[in-house]
């Protein structure tokens, strides 16, 4: 993992994790390195290095890519090559909605990702609905490629048995906003803060968790606006947000794809408010979860007002849950990896058997 912050997750028994050097993606699109003293060159050999010795020395049984094809700029492809030529089973997983279509098929184009999928790939899994549409639409994926997809549903989740609340939330249900890392959650957190800035604000306690790569001079305006509201409290971090937002009586976020599995599993009504850029990712599924019932949205680029959030936010109080229109019979997501994880074990051993 690239994250900064993954030693702060407790993991279950027998897993484990190699961070590699991480990146983050700029508005722009373009990528540069989380480390100021390395440049993005020399961070995406490093990482690349570090996985063709990591699944030389583990030698993996099966082998998952994460969203790009070929990884970040093609780190995994030498890794991918080794391992196929071993019998690995080798599978891509996506996202329920990756992109505009139109603008990751010139992405794709400009970096060379093959189209080809089934020869890199002995299934795609797609860690959603097909309620949601299909990720690789219009991307020029070969018919091949496209029926290795397999839809998995979304990934439940479940509030952590030993993992504890921080001590001052509120003993009634509140109303939690989440920005997710928080690193380009300014705007989510400015518009309700202006909205409970003003009157009538909803009845329930607010609860904001700012994110752990938000600005520390924004975090702090922030906590001081935060500060002189009645019933409004602000938190850092929490690794644990299964906790809290099982003790929420609704969720304002952005539509992330983590914290829209939270949502749908722990049956929030939620309010989304998507970013457009650098992805349209978020804004996609914001529409389509709209369009399904499964969570209400205000468009980030449309009507700012404090009003237009004071609204929502008071709406969201009387908002139906996402069972409510089906979305707890998309969450099979556990289920049908452990059924494939076993099918294509199977298939390995037979092979290996085969060729001894």
């Amino acid at each position: 993992s690239g994250s900064p912050i993954i030693r702060s997750f407790d993991f279950k028994s027998r897993v484990d994790f190699v961070r590699i050097p991480g990146v983050v993606k700029l508005r722009g699109g373009d990528y540069t390195s989380l480390s100021d003293h390395i440049d993005l060159s020399q961070t995406l050999q490093l990482r690349g290095s570090i996985i063709r010795q990591t699944a030389n020395t583990f030698a993996p049984d099966l082998f998952m890519v994460d969203k790009e094809p070929l990884g970040l700029r093609g780190e995994v492809t030498e890794t991918l090559n080794t391992l196929r030529a071993k019998g690995v089973p080798t599978v891509l997983g996506l996202r329920d909605i990756l992109d505009d279509p139109v603008l990751l098929k010139k992405e794709w184009d400009h970096r060379g990702t093959p189209r080809n999928l089934e020869a890199w790939y002995d299934e795609i899994w797609v860690f959603g609905s097909r309620f949601m549409g299909n990720p690789l639409a219009e991307l020029g994926v070969s018919d091949a490629g496209l029926k290795r997809m397999v839809y998995t549903g979304y990934l439940e989740r479940a509030v952590p048995s030993i993992a504890k609340a921080p001590v001052n939330l509120p003993h009634e249900p509140f109303i939690l906003v989440t920005p997710g890392g928080g690193g380009d959650g300014e705007t989510l957190v400015d518009w309700v803060l202006s909205a409970l800035e003003q009157k009538p604000r909803p009845a329930k306690p607010v609860v904001i968790v700012l994110g752990p790569f938000m600005s520390q001079a924004l975090r702090q305006q922030f906590q001081l606006r935060s500060a002189a509201l009645e019933g409004v409290q602000t938190i850092i971090f929490n690794a644990n947000m299964e906790l809290l937002m099982n003790r929420a009586a609704g969720v304002v976020a952005m539509g992330g794809y983590n914290t829209f599995c939270e949502i749908l599993s722990l049956d929030k009504p939620a309010l989304l408010i998507p970013r457009s850029t650098p992805r349209m990712e978020q804004t996609l599924r914001a529409h389509r979860a709209a369009s399904l019932g499964y969570a209400s949205m205000l468009d980030g680029d449309g009507d700012r007002s404090a009003d237009a959030m004071a609204q929502a936010l008071r709406r969201l109080e009387h908002q139906p849950l996402p069972s409510a229109a089906g979305a707890d019979k998309v969450l099979s997501g556990l289920g049908i990896i452990c059924e494939r994880t076993s099918v294509l074990l199977s298939e390995q051993k037979i092979r290996r058997q085969d060729i001894a």
